[in-house]
């Protein structure tokens, strides 16, 4: 699995082989398709771990409770992370470039990501103000559009410090707490 997630992170779904992955691993691929009868029932396992792994993650960082600024940065930084490991992009992002080639599964998982980052993201906002988190929901959006754009702006100049500046701009600007 993990295998696979670095495969689609720097080479997108049409990138994803199970010849090439059974032989990255050391297997055959009929023991990939076992587990995975397709192509698309992989890419959805990989795809569905990633985002548990994250809400989790995201769920832990609002349990130990910090403030908001510190929430965004920690948020922020688990972007930049992944631009740091080879330059990968959020694996759902490369994903998302690739919608329209996509089976269903895939791309209800990738709407699951989007709605488990803006749910986050106004419940750490809600943190600052008044208001139910559903109110926060569109500016939420907008904090997950401006974190997404920049990593992929940083993926495509290849450039770390391009992320940092962009994301430094939106803390300026009050987009990002």
């Amino acid at each position: 699995m993990e295998s696979a997630r670095l495969t689609v992170q720097d080479l997108g779904y049409g990138g994803l082989s199970f010849r090439e992955l059974a032989k990255d691993v050391g297997i055959k691929s009929a023991s990939i398709h076992y587990y995975f009868p397709t192509k698309g029932d992989l890419g959805e396992a990989i795809l569905g771990r990633y985002i548990d792994r994250y809400a989790a993650f995201l769920e832990g960082l609002l349990e130990a409770g910090t403030e908001p600024g510190a929430l965004m940065r920690h948020y922020t930084d688990m972007f930049r992370a992944t631009l740091l490991n080879g330059n990968r992009l959020c694996l759902a992002g490369m994903l998302s470039a690739e919608r329209n080639e996509l089976p269903a599964e895939i791309c209800a998982e990738i709407l699951r990501w989007g709605e488990m980052n803006e749910s986050w993201i106004a419940r750490v906002l809600a943190l600052q103000g008044t208001g139910d988190p559903a109110d926060f929901r569109p500016r939420a959006a907008a904090v997950f559009a401006a974190v997404s754009g920049a990593q992929m702006i940083a993926h495509g100049r290849h450039d770390v410090a391009l992320y940092d500046d962009v994301v430094a701009a939106y803390r300026a600007s009050g987009l990002i707490p």
